[in-house]
């Protein structure tokens, strides 16, 4: 679905459904620039139907209207959805926005709407760009559906109706920075959709393979470089980690790098992305419970939003800065070859393992793709991805990703370019006391420091293949599937993180000690 930019007066829009955006602000909530709206909403809130609260609705038909009143919209439905009351905060403004254009794409998809004209709101506290670009994510977002493994319907059977065209229109906002703003908001919901469809296709469909794929398309799509380490060359550099995990599985592992130029200056800052492609999770031979377990296909969901969020990085043509991403990519299914909770392996760069957990294997190939990283790419900065621990989902829910970071500056621009995306984040503690929980007494470390403090003590292990490159850990178990109920992010995977690395780059600034 595509969304494009309305020039023409409002009351000849003749498609299925015009919204409108309104403050609640008391009565003045029925002071909009239609006046056949205004007259509707007026009468509406003076019984109390309609005040502007957040995601309240109010649907009227222009062409039902009493004849001793003159209306002058074409339209065949006009929705008007409430933002709720305004507040100091931009960033809880700009969440305003994206749920009450979500709360809109509902009510399309609800009412079977083939075409969709939003007008922006005016005197919202944010600059026009900034409300052209909510909106727009929020009608995108919120029309997401994913039905492609859906057979065709009995003829009985009631008609899927998608939304075909969606358009803005400025509302009385600067044009020039309308167009700016639906570009960006737009680009970024693409992203997010891509990586959602990928959670969402079933395991026997996402291989690591897919992931190769998609790199290699990216690349010729928008000029990145794209290089794809195989088994064989994973034996040769020495990464255990990968090869271990994916021993028991007929489906080759797979390393995606992919770079994007952003400047040619030698000084110029190369910030590394880090994302756990783990396509299917069944725990190996520390075998998960059968109950959810259909749910572990999501356990590539970090992997899913770094290459995603490259995609937008690259339609964006951003500049100043250069990013590399790495997706390691594998299975981890038991079998006669799968690794065996006793066993030890050698990461790459030599650091020693002790496997007491095969269901503890993200942090096993998230540690050679950060170690091979580091060592190859040598980055101002590193950020990873994963869904890496039940323990998050006990601390946090699902409403905060777990951010834990040896850098405060790194982490203060994550938190910012997460609060930004309505992706919040909450951070947690790294120190010496919780990598002593990893030391093992046949090994350098071991996969597991046991159940006390489990998201750090995994993010402990990462931080053994960092070195002293400013990184940043994101551990997205609780937020990648089943977040925070929004008229935005559906059931299911929810894309989280595409739109907080997209924020990151774009705001990008160095790190310091």
């Amino acid at each position: 679905m595509k969304i494009e930019l309305n020039k023409e007066d409002v009351e000849l829009f003749e498609g299925d459904l015009l919204v409108y955006f309104l403050r609640e602000t008391g009565g003045n909530a029925v002071m909009c620039p239609c006046k056949v709206l205004r007259r509707n909403i007026k009468y509406a809130w003076k019984i109390g139907d309609f005040s502007g609260k957040k995601g309240e609705t109010f649907l009227f038909y222009p062409a039902a209207a009493s004849k001793d009143i003159k209306h002058n919209l074409a339209a065949g439905r006009v929705l008007a959805v409430g933002l709720g009351k305004t507040s100091e905060q931009p960033d809880a403004l700009r969440e305003q926005l994206r749920l009450a254009a979500g709360t809109a794409a509902q009510q399309a998809a609800s009412l079977k709407v083939k075409s969709l004209l939003a007008v922006l709101p005016e005197h919202t506290g944010l600059v026009d760009a900034d409300v052209a670009e909510c909106i727009s994510e929020g009608l995108l977002l919120g029309s997401y559906r994913f039905d492609r493994h859906k057979s065709k319907k009995k003829k009985d059977d009631e008609p899927v109706v998608k939304i075909e065209t969606v358009a803005l229109h400025t509302g009385g906002l600067d044009q020039d920075a309308v167009k700016q703003g639906l570009h960006r908001g737009e680009r970024a919901a693409k992203a997010v959709c891509a990586a959602r469809d990928m959670a969402n296709e079933p395991g026997n469909v996402w291989t690591p393979k897919r992931f190769a794929e998609f790199g290699e398309k990216l690349a010729k799509e928008h000029g990145l470089e794209c290089t794809v380490i195989n088994k064989p060359e994973m034996r040769k550099l020495g990464m255990g980690g990968l090869l271990g995990v994916s021993q028991g599985s007929v489906q080759p592992p797979k390393l995606v790098v992919l770079r994007y130029q952003g400047s040619e200056e030698k000084k110029a800052p190369t910030l590394m992305l880090v994302g756990k492609g783990l396509t299917f999770d069944s725990g190996g031979i520390s075998l998960k419970s059968p109950l959810g377990m259909e749910e572990m296909k999501y356990d590539m969901c970090g992997g899913a939003a770094v290459i995603c969020a490259m995609q937008a990085i690259a339609e964006e043509k951003l500049k100043g800065i250069n990013v590399v991403a790495l997706i390691p990519a594998s299975e981890n299914l038991p079998s006669a070859t799968a690794l065996k909770p006793g066993d030890i392996i050698t990461h790459f760069g030599g650091i020693t393992s002790e496997i007491v957990n095969t269901d503890a294997e993200g942090r096993l190939i998230l540690a050679d793709a950060l170690a091979y990283g580091i060592t190859t790419y040598k980055p101002n900065a590193v950020v990873d991805l994963a869904t890496l621990t039940g323990a998050v989902i006990i601390g946090l829910g699902h409403h905060r990703s777990g951010l834990l970071a040896t850098d405060d500056a790194l982490a203060a621009q994550i938190n910012a370019a997460a609060e930004r995306a309505g992706e919040p984040v909450w951070r947690l503690p790294l120190g010496p006391e919780y990598s002593k929980q990893i030391k093992s007494t046949v090994a350098d470390i071991k996969n597991s420091g046991g159940k006390e403090a489990g998201t750090i003590t995994a993010a402990a292990y990462l931080q053994e293949f960092v070195g002293d490159t400013p990184w940043a850990h994101l551990d997205i178990a609780g937020t990648a599937w089943g977040f925070t109920e929004k008229s935005y992010v559906p059931k299911g995977p929810s894309g989280i993180a595409v739109r907080t690395l997209l924020n990151l780059v774009r705001d990008w600034q160095v790190s310091k000690k």
